[in-house]
């Protein structure tokens, strides 16, 4: 097993200011890890652990513009190489957020509600590989592990294709031949499996999944 690094080396991405002076000085009190860089959002986050090569890249979901911290993550866990661990750090924790952010290979999963002993544990864990979630987190993940949803229909893909086409319900009852009533039931099932609950985010989850390739 890897042995600890005696300092962790991070950068923060979060695009609130104050939120990352509250934490630079919370993980300042820490000790065994220092904050070498902040991001205010997910471009930032990108170029600085490219830069700065961090160890762990606590990481918001919620950014502003138009990379938000899943597609933050996913570049920053496929492009760098060797890619710093990212640690998700957020108030959401909705399936489809967790599964897009596993998905984007995110190493743990943490909610700001979180005591600041979790929280610098939760770095050292991932500073070294090993996956850290919230304890909500990590029950909604084994259950879902443990009650798999059942594969989609071929009738339900054909839905999620036309809705990534961004097509509405009555123009996807139209190409399929089939009723706008038939539509919405089959969006219900699809939601359910998926997880989520709106078509964005059904989209969302299908292209982390690779459903639709």
């Amino acid at each position: 097993m890897t042995e600890p690094k005696t300092v962790v080396r991070l950068v923060l991405c979060d695009d609130h200011a104050v939120v990352r002076a509250g934490l630079r000085a919370l993980l300042g009190s820490a000790g065994g890890i220092e904050v070498v860089g902040e991001a205010g959002s997910g471009p930032e986050a990108v170029a600085l652990a490219e830069r700065l090569r961090p160890d762990v890249v606590l990481m918001d979901l919620q950014l502003g513009g138009d990379m938000d911290g899943i597609e933050a993550t996913r570049r920053i866990t496929t492009t760098l190489r060797p890619a710093p661990h990212v640690l998700v750090l957020t108030t959401f924790d909705t399936d489809a957020d967790i599964t897009r952010a596993i998905a984007a290979g995110a190493t743990g999963y943490l909610l700001k509600a979180e005591r600041p002993e979790e929280l610098f544990a939760a770095i050292q864990a991932a500073a070294q590989g090993r996956t850290a979630l919230s304890p909500p987190i990590a029950d909604r993940v084994l259950h879902r592990m443990r009650n798999p949803q059942p594969a989609l229909t071929a009738r339900e893909l054909d839905i999620l294709g036309q809705l990534a086409q961004g097509l509405g319900n009555r123009e996807i009852a139209k190409a399929l031949h089939v009723s706008e009533a038939t539509v919405k039931t089959h969006l219900g099932r699809i939601y359910d499996k998926l997880g989520v609950d709106n078509r964005a985010a059904a989209v969302a989850v299908a292209n982390e999944q690779r459903l639709l390739n």
